[in-house]
């Protein structure tokens, strides 16, 4: 597990350019807010770095909010990643209108990815935070191609276990209604009982 996020962090931190035969430029044209002086990089960012136009990525898609490029290192051929043009550290950090702005691209993108590996299957992944293995602290969303039977994730063979309908269980539920109805707005309507 180290040894992926250690590849993970360097196909972010030190992209190679000497394999690229013809690495792009990302995108150089501002967003609304870098027009109004309203600062979206961050000094030492390598996706700052991208956005700008500072760093070599090849480049799939772009628009006014997020870019698309492939992974400097993949862990299948195709792995691509969603980035939003301003820098946002974290998922949570990250406005909900960058965020949808990013997932409705996500089912043409991920459909012309599967066609041009042959890929039926892709997974959809966010690395939120240290412990779940973000290593480059700017918002990003992976597409990753799959093909059935490549073994990319050891815990696809493990056995799941079935949830418990036990107290613990009822507190947890309980625990996450509540700090989803604290961080929304007055209208909660979640259902109070924890089997809802």
């Amino acid at each position: 597990m180290e040894t992926r996020r250690l590849a993970v962090l360097c196909s972010h931190l030190s992209p190679s350019t000497s394999t690229w035969e013809t690495p792009l430029e990302a995108s150089t044209s501002a967003t609304q807010e870098e027009e109004k002086g309203g600062g979206c990089t961050q000094d030492g960012c390598v996706f700052c770095r991208i956005v700008c136009g500072e760093a070599p990525a090849f480049k799939l898609y772009e628009d006014d909010v997020c870019l698309c490029i492939l992974d400097s290192k993949p862990l299948t051929l195709g792995h691509a990643l969603i980035i939003p043009k301003c820098h946002f550290p974290s998922l949570e950090g990250t406005p909900p209108s960058v965020v949808a702005a990013m997932c409705s691209k996500v089912p043409f993108l991920s459909n012309a990815i599967m066609r041009a590996t042959q890929c039926d299957s892709f997974n959809f992944l966010v690395n939120n935070g240290k412990a779940a293995g973000q290593v480059i602290f700017h918002t990003h969303f992976h597409i990753i191609p799959r093909k059935a039977g490549d073994k990319l994730w050891p815990s696809e063979s493990f056995r799941r276990t079935s949830i418990v309908g036990n107290p613990e269980t009822a507190s947890l539920v309980a625990c996450i209604k509540d700090n989803i109805c604290a961080s929304s707005c007055d209208d909660c309507k979640i259902n109070a009982s924890p089997l809802s």
